[in-house]
């Protein structure tokens, strides 16, 4: 029983969605699609998980109760910035990787804008009726949430996050990251230009459908 309650299976209960394949959690958890396989496999043969047209957690109170544990650890340790971006997958709720954070993901964390991280803020679009819910996730993790940019003078942690409230949510998966489309972040990096213009150059180069940054400079 004991020797399946490790990290690794923790944070693969908690973001298991029905139909999940191995690779797709791997994704979404920042972890090597082998090691979540070996994972996988034990918690399988503990009876935790199940193969069904896509993998399944057999009884979803493992996820309350993963969820309840996190949370009381995040007193004692609270999330680093890269544990900051998968949290969200634990939530059970839409959203996706906006501003920022999509050029971020879009060029598969090749370009990130400098943020300190001594005050660092992650940029999510959600949708409205989701906002308080949003909130209280956040909270619970002792993250503070607005739908604008604090002052880090007035947060007593490094980490915040900015909610975009939407009425609907059009994610694309990028490396198991939802973020906002390809064609909203060059519009988005297009409008912030002096910040972004590497970033616009790079995503010309690994996306056909996206002008060069050159092209953007002669609007």
């Amino acid at each position: 029983m004991y020797e399946v309650c490790g990290e690794k299976e923790l944070k693969v209960i908690l973001a298991l969605d029905p139909g999940d394949s191995i690779s797709g959690v791997a994704r979404k958890i920042d972890e090597n699609r082998e090691t979540i396989r070996r994972v996988v496999n034990r918690l399988e043969e503990a009876g935790y998980v199940a193969y069904d047209d896509g993998l399944h957690l057999v009884d979803q109170t493992l996820r309350d109760v993963g969820l309840e544990f996190l949370t009381a650890a995040a007193t004692t340790l609270p999330p680093s910035i890269s544990e900051a971006y998968v949290l969200p997958q634990f939530a059970g709720m839409e959203y996706a990787f906006t501003r920022i954070d999509a050029v971020y993901v879009w060029t598969r964390s090749g370009y990130q804008v400098a943020r300190n991280p001594e005050d660092y803020p992650l940029f999510i679009a959600v949708r409205e009726s989701d906002l308080d819910a949003w909130t209280a996730f956040f909270d619970r993790f002792g993250i503070p949430t607005a739908e604008e940019r604090q002052a880090a003078e007035d947060l007593d942690g490094t980490i915040q996050v900015v909610l975009e409230p939407r009425s609907q949510i059009d994610a694309e998966m990028v490396n198991g990251r939802p973020v906002i489309s390809l064609q909203e972040t060059v519009s988005f990096a297009k409008e912030h230009y002096a910040h972004f213009q590497s970033a616009l150059d790079m995503l010309g180069r690994m996306y056909d459908n996206v002008d060069s940054a050159a092209a953007y400079r002669m609007d």
